[in-house]
């Protein structure tokens, strides 16, 4: 029933900073909790970010917090994933997600193409 799509993604040197957006669609548009996650080569699906839909609640991973911010327009329907001081490891493809029950669920229920984002000098 939801539709998103991610850009900003590209290569960045270590210390850059990318913003990733997640612009999503649908018959219905609120009560959506958006969700970060990476995956990298040969490693598991990882949770970076999310935004509550009920009170706009904010939560990080520790290997990003301080680093990235994740916001809202809900004028454009899109998310947000703003992403500064990159390092290496913060390499992979990442995508967003959305599921009505919460920003903790083991699995998010409609999931985007992704994006790959690249640190490297």
């Amino acid at each position: 029933q939801l539709q998103l799509v991610e850009s900003g993604g590209g290569l960045v040197q270590p210390g850059g900073s990318l913003r990733l957006s997640c612009a999503y669609s649908g018959p219905t548009l609120d009560y959506w909790h958006i969700g970060w996650f990476r995956q990298a080569p040969g490693k598991e699906r990882e949770g970076v970010s999310c935004i509550s839909s009920s009170d706009g609640s904010t939560y990080y991973a520790t290997s990003v917090k301080g680093r990235f911010t994740i916001s809202k327009d809900n004028a454009k329907n899109t998310v947000y994933l703003q992403m500064n001081s990159l390092k290496p490891e913060d390499t992979a493809v990442y995508y967003c997600a959305a599921d009505r029950t919460g920003c903790f669920v083991n699995n998010f229920r409609y999931w985007g193409q992704g994006t790959q984002v690249t640190v490297s000098s």
